[in-house]
Protein backbone atom coordinates (compact mmCIF):
# COMPACT_ATOMS: atom_id res chain seq x y z
CA UNK A 1 0.00 0.00 0.00
CA UNK A 2 1.52 3.61 -0.64
CA UNK A 3 2.04 5.15 2.57
CA UNK A 4 4.20 7.89 4.67
CA UNK A 5 7.21 5.81 5.87
CA UNK A 6 10.76 7.45 7.34
CA UNK A 7 13.81 7.59 4.86
CA UNK A 8 17.33 7.51 6.38
CA UNK A 9 19.95 8.97 4.16
CA UNK A 10 23.09 7.02 5.62
CA UNK A 11 25.71 9.67 4.69
CA UNK A 12 24.41 11.71 7.06
CA UNK A 13 23.58 9.56 9.96
CA UNK A 14 26.84 9.75 12.54
CA UNK A 15 26.14 6.65 13.92
CA UNK A 16 24.90 8.29 17.29
CA UNK A 17 21.63 5.74 17.70
CA UNK A 18 19.60 8.63 19.15
CA UNK A 19 17.19 7.58 16.52
CA UNK A 20 17.05 3.97 18.05
CA UNK A 21 15.95 4.87 21.10
CA UNK A 22 13.38 7.48 20.02
CA UNK A 23 11.46 4.74 17.81
CA UNK A 24 9.36 3.24 20.32
CA UNK A 25 8.33 1.00 17.41
CA UNK A 26 11.41 -1.04 17.12
CA UNK A 27 11.78 -0.39 13.61
CA UNK A 28 14.86 1.44 13.22
CA UNK A 29 18.55 -0.39 14.13
CA UNK A 30 22.09 -0.11 13.84
CA UNK A 31 23.13 -1.80 10.78
CA UNK A 32 27.63 -1.28 10.14
CA UNK A 33 27.36 1.72 12.40
CA UNK A 34 24.60 3.40 10.79
CA UNK A 35 20.54 3.53 11.01
CA UNK A 36 18.49 1.40 9.20
CA UNK A 37 14.88 1.74 8.82
CA UNK A 38 14.10 -2.52 9.70
CA UNK A 39 10.80 -3.04 9.01
CA UNK A 40 8.39 -1.03 7.16
CA UNK A 41 5.30 -2.59 8.98
CA UNK A 42 6.44 -0.96 12.16
CA UNK A 43 6.98 2.44 11.11
CA UNK A 44 4.01 4.51 12.19
CA UNK A 45 4.60 7.34 10.17
CA UNK A 46 4.62 9.68 13.39
CA UNK A 47 8.60 10.41 13.17
CA UNK A 48 9.58 10.58 16.99
CA UNK A 49 13.00 9.77 15.33
CA UNK A 50 12.96 13.27 13.19
CA UNK A 51 13.63 15.80 16.07
CA UNK A 52 16.75 13.83 18.03
CA UNK A 53 18.84 13.33 14.84
CA UNK A 54 21.31 16.00 15.20
CA UNK A 55 22.52 15.08 11.45
CA UNK A 56 18.94 16.31 9.81
CA UNK A 57 19.52 12.41 8.20
CA UNK A 58 16.16 11.17 8.56
CA UNK A 59 13.06 12.57 6.70
CA UNK A 60 9.73 11.57 5.49
CA UNK A 61 8.93 9.79 1.87
CA UNK A 62 5.42 8.20 0.72
CA UNK A 63 6.36 5.03 -1.26
CA UNK A 64 4.75 1.59 -1.57
CA UNK A 65 5.60 0.07 1.88
CA UNK A 66 3.57 -3.01 4.08
CA UNK A 67 0.62 -1.99 6.11
CA UNK A 68 1.81 -0.53 9.75
CA UNK A 69 1.71 -3.68 12.19
CA UNK A 70 1.47 -2.60 16.43
CA UNK A 71 4.53 -4.51 17.09
CA UNK A 72 4.30 -7.54 19.39
CA UNK A 73 7.65 -7.18 20.73
CA UNK A 74 9.86 -3.31 21.24
CA UNK A 75 13.52 -2.93 21.59
CA UNK A 76 14.70 -0.75 24.19
CA UNK A 77 17.63 0.33 21.52
CA UNK A 78 20.66 -0.34 23.54
CA UNK A 79 23.29 -2.42 22.30
CA UNK A 80 23.31 -5.68 23.26
CA UNK A 81 19.78 -6.05 24.91
CA UNK A 82 17.60 -8.60 23.70
CA UNK A 83 13.43 -7.22 22.84
CA UNK A 84 10.91 -8.51 25.55
CA UNK A 85 7.13 -8.40 25.08
CA UNK A 86 5.90 -5.55 26.58
CA UNK A 87 2.61 -6.03 28.92
CA UNK A 88 -0.33 -3.80 29.60
CA UNK A 89 -1.73 -4.81 33.25
CA UNK A 90 -4.55 -3.07 34.79
CA UNK A 91 -3.97 -0.81 38.26
CA UNK A 92 -5.79 -0.31 40.48
CA UNK A 93 -7.39 3.64 41.08
CA UNK A 94 -5.30 3.64 44.41
CA UNK A 95 -2.22 2.68 43.03
CA UNK A 96 0.44 6.46 42.91
CA UNK A 97 2.08 6.91 40.29
CA UNK A 98 5.66 9.28 40.28
CA UNK A 99 5.29 11.69 37.73
CA UNK A 100 9.06 11.47 35.88
CA UNK A 101 11.26 14.20 35.90
CA UNK A 102 13.97 12.61 33.31
CA UNK A 103 14.50 16.24 30.65
CA UNK A 104 16.45 14.40 27.87
CA UNK A 105 17.46 10.69 26.65
CA UNK A 106 19.89 8.82 26.22
CA UNK A 107 21.02 9.22 29.78
CA UNK A 108 24.13 6.31 29.57
CA UNK A 109 27.19 8.43 29.77
CA UNK A 110 28.18 6.39 26.70
CA UNK A 111 25.70 6.78 24.68
CA UNK A 112 24.78 10.53 24.81
CA UNK A 113 26.35 13.03 22.46
CA UNK A 114 28.92 15.20 23.40
CA UNK A 115 27.19 18.07 22.12
CA UNK A 116 23.08 18.98 22.42
CA UNK A 117 20.76 21.52 23.09
CA UNK A 118 19.82 20.37 26.68
CA UNK A 119 23.03 20.92 27.75
CA UNK A 120 22.69 24.67 27.23
CA UNK A 121 23.12 26.23 30.84
CA UNK A 122 22.18 22.87 32.12
CA UNK A 123 22.88 22.02 36.08
CA UNK A 124 23.85 18.52 35.14
CA UNK A 125 23.38 15.41 37.28
CA UNK A 126 26.45 12.43 37.36
CA UNK A 127 24.75 9.83 38.68
CA UNK A 128 25.76 5.87 39.42
CA UNK A 129 22.69 3.82 38.11
CA UNK A 130 22.49 2.14 41.13
CA UNK A 131 21.99 4.71 43.34
CA UNK A 132 18.16 5.42 41.35
CA UNK A 133 16.99 1.86 42.78
CA UNK A 134 18.51 2.67 46.59
CA UNK A 135 17.23 5.88 46.81
CA UNK A 136 13.54 5.84 46.32
CA UNK A 137 12.97 9.51 45.56
CA UNK A 138 15.65 9.78 43.36
CA UNK A 139 13.53 11.72 40.50
CA UNK A 140 12.50 14.42 42.61
CA UNK A 141 15.30 15.19 45.00
CA UNK A 142 18.29 14.70 41.93
CA UNK A 143 16.67 14.81 38.56
CA UNK A 144 14.34 17.68 38.89
CA UNK A 145 15.54 20.21 37.06
CA UNK A 146 18.74 18.37 36.31
CA UNK A 147 20.32 16.67 32.67
CA UNK A 148 21.06 13.28 34.23
CA UNK A 149 23.57 11.46 32.81
CA UNK A 150 24.24 7.74 34.33
CA UNK A 151 26.54 4.77 34.09
CA UNK A 152 28.66 2.00 35.92
CA UNK A 153 32.69 2.01 36.20
CA UNK A 154 32.25 -0.85 37.30
CA UNK A 155 30.38 -2.92 34.61
CA UNK A 156 30.71 -0.41 31.66
CA UNK A 157 34.77 -0.97 32.57
CA UNK A 158 35.10 2.53 30.17
CA UNK A 159 37.17 5.64 31.64
CA UNK A 160 34.08 8.09 31.59
CA UNK A 161 36.67 11.61 32.35
CA UNK A 162 37.43 12.30 28.26
CA UNK A 163 33.43 12.09 27.47
CA UNK A 164 32.54 13.97 29.82
CA UNK A 165 35.74 16.41 29.79
CA UNK A 166 34.08 17.07 26.18
CA UNK A 167 30.96 17.83 27.58
CA UNK A 168 31.64 20.56 29.76
CA UNK A 169 34.11 22.10 27.08
CA UNK A 170 31.69 21.92 24.50
CA UNK A 171 28.28 23.09 26.85
CA UNK A 172 27.76 26.06 29.17
CA UNK A 173 27.33 23.96 32.35
CA UNK A 174 25.88 26.10 35.19
CA UNK A 175 26.38 23.13 37.91
CA UNK A 176 27.63 19.11 38.50
CA UNK A 177 25.78 16.99 41.09
CA UNK A 178 27.63 13.66 41.49
CA UNK A 179 25.40 10.60 43.17
CA UNK A 180 27.24 7.60 43.63
CA UNK A 181 27.08 4.68 46.14
CA UNK A 182 28.91 3.95 49.16
CA UNK A 183 31.00 0.73 48.01
CA UNK A 184 34.14 1.48 46.55
CA UNK A 185 33.72 0.93 42.87
CA UNK A 186 31.60 4.06 43.36
CA UNK A 187 34.62 6.25 43.44
CA UNK A 188 35.35 5.53 39.61
CA UNK A 189 32.36 8.21 38.62
CA UNK A 190 33.38 10.58 41.35
CA UNK A 191 36.97 10.55 40.00
CA UNK A 192 35.78 10.59 36.33
CA UNK A 193 33.57 14.22 37.24
CA UNK A 194 36.78 15.31 39.00
CA UNK A 195 39.26 14.92 36.27
CA UNK A 196 37.02 16.11 33.56
CA UNK A 197 36.82 19.50 35.74
CA UNK A 198 40.25 19.94 36.35
CA UNK A 199 40.54 19.09 31.92
CA UNK A 200 38.20 21.31 31.18
CA UNK A 201 39.85 24.25 32.63
CA UNK A 202 36.17 25.87 33.65
CA UNK A 203 35.44 26.86 37.41
CA UNK A 204 32.03 24.82 37.25
CA UNK A 205 30.30 24.23 41.48
CA UNK A 206 30.04 20.74 42.02
CA UNK A 207 28.62 19.12 44.73
CA UNK A 208 29.38 14.67 45.96
CA UNK A 209 26.43 12.77 47.38
CA UNK A 210 26.76 9.48 48.66
CA UNK A 211 24.04 7.37 48.77
CA UNK A 212 24.37 4.25 51.57
CA UNK A 213 23.13 0.29 50.43
CA UNK A 214 19.67 1.02 52.33
CA UNK A 215 18.84 4.12 50.99
CA UNK A 216 20.23 6.78 52.93
CA UNK A 217 22.20 10.01 52.43
CA UNK A 218 25.28 9.68 53.85
CA UNK A 219 27.06 12.85 52.73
Amino acid sequence: MLRKVIKIDEDKCNGCELCVSACHEGAIGMVDGKAKLLRDDYCDGLGDCLPVCPTEAITFEEREADPYKQPETLDCGCPGTNSKTLKHESKSESTVFTTTQLNQWPVQIRLVPQQAPYFKNANLLVAADCAAYAYGNFHNDFMKNRITLIGCPKLDDVDYSEKLTNILKLNDIKSITVVRMEVPCCGGIENAVKTALKNSGKLIPWQIVVISTDGKILV
